[in-house]
Formats: structure tokens, sequence, C-alpha cells
């Protein structure tokens, strides 16, 4: 069951949104793909947003991300919550232990 680490370096001022619009609009739709959100925080005064994913449905890691990346409902998310994003850093987990 892969998880991914997601690193997003929020514009300066815009954390109070960017979490607002992903707990409103991202997480649940990302569960709704069938992905578990392992947990999000807030690196203080970082404008650092931290969040792990985990997929364990039927498809690939990158069919699951594509697929929720293409849905309409993702579309229909305007204005786009990545707006806030400056810059976006994510990697595949392997557990060691």
């Amino acid at each position: 069951m892969p998880d991914q680490l997601r690193i997003y370096t929020i514009h300066p001022g815009e954390m109070t949104a960017w979490v607002d619009e992903w707990k409103r609009l991202i997480a649940p739709l990302r569960q709704r793909h069938g992905f578990e959100i392992v947990g999000a925080w807030k690196v203080d005064d970082a404008d650092r947003f931290v969040w792990i994913l985990r997929y364990d449905g039927p498809k690939s890691w990158q069919d699951a991300d594509a697929a929720y990346y293409t849905s309409p409902e993702r579309a229909a998310m305007q204005p786009d919550p990545a707006r806030h994003i400056a810059k976006s850093e994510q990697w595949l987990l392997t557990a060691v232990g």
C-alpha cells in the first residue's frame, strides 16, 4: 500500500484560505477516489503544508492519481485551490520497518 508525502510551500498570507479549501474540497474528493489521508500538518512560521496520502485500491498509484486530477469534480473547483501553492514536492514512500 503506497503512501505519498507531499510538501507544499504556500504563498505568503494564503495558508488560512488554502487549509479551508483543502478541507472542504480537496480532502473529500481524494477520499471519494479511494485515497486515505494519513495526516496533514502546517509548519509554523514557514508557509508549508505537509500531508501524507495512502492508496490501497485496485488501480496503480499513478492511475488513481490521474483519475482524481482528470475527474469532473476536480475540474469544477474554481477558482483552483492550487493557486495557493508556490511550490509542490512529492515522494512515494516505502516502509522500512
